[in-house]
């Protein structure tokens, strides 16, 4: 029961987080290129990426990767949006921009997810 309530409060931060963020470097950097999704996703990555390798090199316990990673890193990252942002941009005509967003996305994530396991070595 404490793991479930601490997801659900993790997610609560998580969403309000992401939330706050988007909507600073959207506001800082207008533009049709979703910035705001594009840092949440990869600083979402590197920290879920620091969490596993807290847990699977320094013991972290499970009921606190489960809280972090599900609950906070869960909710802060935003696949849907990802998606969506993806598509609109592609209706839109902006084939180049959605290309490297989609591109950088992926690339980009996958390296912050990597980078953050990899500080857990240092």
């Amino acid at each position: 029961m404490i793991t479930l309530l601490g997801v659900g409060a993790a997610a609560a931060l998580g969403a309000v987080a992401r939330y706050l963020l988007d909507q600073y470097v959207q506001y800082r950097r207008p533009g049709a290129f979703p910035r705001g999704t594009w840092l949440v996703n990869i600083s979402g990555s590197f920290a879920l990426g620091l969490v596993v390798g807290l847990g699977a090199r320094h013991g972290l316990p499970e009921q606190v990767l489960t809280i972090v990673g599900a609950g906070f890193c869960g909710a802060y990252t935003t696949f849907s949006t990802f998606s969506h942002e993806l598509v609109r941009l592609y209706e839109q005509g902006q084939t180049g921009k959605s290309l490297l967003y989609g591109a950088s996305s992926l690339l980009v994530g996958l390296a912050a997810v990597t980078a953050g396991f990899a500080v857990t070595t240092l």
